[in-house]
């Protein structure tokens, strides 16, 4: 997602597909909206563009009400709305001038002017401009005349209840958690960081870490004990006994504290950054007429929220297959797919087809769930429109010809929740024989047992060497940091997929898995491959390994994959260096005969250097990206420091492990 905070410099958006609203809280009722805003975006070929207030208006409105506080901070607003993968958010400096617009000003001088839409989708009770006097009425008078749509969205109901940001401070300032967690959709939540307090907690064995708020605006729950969830600063999350008052038991007239008691956990969070979501209220604060009545009390508190909160619930899976013209594909490997899927919700995007893949998923395959794409936009850009409309923890991109087998799931969902650090991983993945129809023991060549980059940036895979491929005898079945996961079997952070800009769709195939995995590798996560989890892939079932369209697209993407992620030193050296090998290897096919190819290679240079600018432009903005957001340093694990092509070719290594 794109935020822009400069009304000046607004870029020329594509087709906007346009709302507009506080939207504190984020809550289920504007969820609705932004679903309902994307389907319109995909159907219309448009972009999605979410226009928000900073500061909220009614601070500016009403300056003296002392009462306002904010459900979600811009920060936490502008994560929530990323997540719901929105491309673009517009923050308006609101203040008094902007304020003073009339309905009619603010239609032409800023919604026409500046944003130019194509659809403007918004709440059936939405009013705007000074003494809020415009509505949807006059909205729709100049869409008839300027050429844009505007779309009503009714009231979100929720158990009879209307969802409105109102409510759910109401239910907040009553300490109905429950309540106001419904009508957000999530649990509300605050961040800080950690500072140093009077440290009384550490004497009665309950250590706390006293928060400041990250925002001094944001709404603060009444005075009590809350059941909490604490995300720590490496991810993890642990439960947590939270604590909001004025500790009226050892000061008289003290100032109001946050502070949370993690059970267990002895280290030391002084100056780092927590983030705390509140599952459920437990008590009010009270005076206890001694520190043991208070030790005796918290240690029952503890008890309590240990027994009401201490499961946390588990991470969110979405399985997302998308089709293209392959619902033989769906037939014979989606079953599985469904039987094995383990809680996890099973989704099928189809990317435009013209056979009869949509009938087949809706007569033979009911519980599954259909994102019917319009066109075919590839793998890369196909994958990315359909995870705008997917909301889950966790994606399993998952290819149609891919048979899974029973737990495949569990193993490495577990791991990438006790390793935080892990932004992709992938399983063992073996050859499925078409002919005979049946699982091999050979590695298969998408991505075998995790995948590796030598220092001239050529893939290869633990189990597979360019076309060599091994067979599993159980050699690589110990879990493994790589470099780069497949795109057969791709686990993500849904976070991370769209806070680093998924896929790169003008790859449209091959090569874009790891151009990601690269990025994210920059800002310091790892990937890994577990081998206890195996899966089984038919591979070349959509396009084989072979034909032209491949190579083109191999060489092709391998060279935007390098100029976007190298450093540059390596860049200016590695690039030409490539075009002598890519033509040694274009040679190879001509000895082969295989003509095409080497036609396939020569084209594929020539898209490379006439896409450079743009490459280049995706090269700034990714690390603009990575330097905004990166967790470490850059995390160099899986690189071979020799030639794959040397070890290979010359040295006639065919075995990963005899590297």
């Amino acid at each position: 997602m794109r935020v822009h905070t400069d009304l000046t410099s607004l870029p020329p958006f594509k087709n906007a597909v346009v709302t507009i609203g506080s939207f504190d809280g984020v809550h289920l009722g504007h969820q609705r909206i932004l679903e309902d805003l994307k389907r319109l975006a995909v159907n219309a070929g448009g972009e999605t563009v979410v226009i928000t207030f900073d500061p909220h208006p009614r601070s500016v409105l009403k300056p003296d009400d002392g009462n306002f506080r904010l459900i979600t901070t811009t920060a936490e607003k502008t994560e929530q709305l990323a997540a719901a993968g929105i491309d673009h958010l517009v923050i308006v400096p609101f203040d008094k001038s902007f304020a003073s617009l009339s309905a009619d000003e603010y239609i032409t001088d800023f919604l026409i002017s500046k944003i130019n839409p194509g659809y403007v989708v918004i709440g059936y009770d939405h009013r705007f401009g000074a003494s809020r006097e415009g509505n949807i009425d006059l909205l729709r008078k100049y869409a008839s005349q300027r050429s844009f749509e505007v779309v009503e969205i009714s009231a979100e109901q929720i158990d009879e209840v209307t969802v409105s940001s109102s409510k759910i401070r109401k239910a907040l300032d009553a300490s109905d958690i429950e309540l106001a967690n419904k009508l957000l959709g999530r649990p509300f939540s605050f961040s800080g960081s950690v500072i140093h307090g009077d440290h009384i907690g550490r004497t009665i064995s309950f250590p706390t870490a006293n928060i400041r708020l990250e925002d001094p605006n944001k709404l603060v729950l009444p005075h009590g004990i809350y059941g909490a969830i604490v995300i720590m600063p490496d991810g993890s999350r642990k439960t947590g006994a939270l604590y909001i008052g004025d500790r009226p038991s050892v000061a008289t007239g003290g100032s109001r504290v946050i502070e949370v008691h993690i059970p267990g956990f002895g280290g030391d969070l002084y100056g780092q950054y927590l983030k705390v979501e509140v599952l459920g209220f437990v008590r009010p604060d009270m005076k206890f007429d001694s520190m043991d009545a208070l030790k005796s009390q918290m240690a029952s508190d503890v008890q309590e929220i240990l027994r009401k909160f201490g499961t946390v619930a588990p991470p969110s899976v979405a399985i997302v297959i998308l089709n293209y013209n392959t619902s033989g594909h769906l037939r014979l490997f989606l079953p599985p797919v469904i039987a094995h899927a383990e809680g996890a919700r099973v989704i099928v995007a189809d990317n435009g087809s013209s056979d009869d893949s949509l009938e087949v998923l809706a007569r033979e395959f009911p519980q599954v769930e259909v994102i019917a794409l319009p066109v075919n936009y590839g793998f890369a850009r196909g994958y990315n429109e359909a995870l705008k409309q997917v909301s889950a923890d966790y994606y399993v991109i998952l290819n149609s010809d891919v048979e899974v087998s029973e737990g495949w799931l569990a193993p490495i969902i577990a791991a990438m929740e006790n390793d935080r650090h892990i932004g992709v991983a992938q399983p063992k993945i073996l050859q499925w024989d078409e002919v005979r129809q049946v699982r091999t023991r050979q590695f298969e060549h998408a991505g075998a047992s995790g995948g590796w980059i030598d220092i001239l940036g050529y893939p290869f895979c633990r189990g597979r060497i360019f076309t060599r491929k091994e067979e599993d005898q159980g050699q690589y079945d110990d879990p493994q940091e790589c470099f780069w996961a497949t795109g057969a079997a791709f686990f993500i952070r849904s976070e991370l997929y769209h806070l680093y800009g998924g896929f790169d769709g003008d790859y449209f195939a091959h090569n874009e898995e790891i151009d990601l995995c690269w990025r994210l590798k920059r800002a310091g996560y790892s990937i890994w491959c577990f081998p206890q989890s195996v899966i089984w892939h038919l591979g070349g079932g959509t396009l084989e390994y072979e034909s032209p369209r491949k190579v083109f697209l191999n060489f092709r993407n391998s060279l935007f994959s390098i100029v976007k992620n190298e450093h540059w030193a390596k860049v200016l050296w590695l690039v030409p260096v490539r075009l002598v090998l890519d033509g040694v290897a274009g040679a190879r096919y001509a000895l082969k005969g295989q003509f095409d190819a080497v036609w396939a290679v020569i084209r594929a240079h020539f898209s490379f250097y006439a896409q450079l600018g743009n490459t280049l432009s995706k090269r700034r903005h990714a690390g603009a990206v990575i330097r905004k957001h990166r967790i470490a340093s850059e995390n160099t694990a899986g690189i071979y420091r020799g030639s794959i092509v040397v070890a290979h070719y010359l040295r006639r290594i065919i075995k990963f492990s005899d590297l």
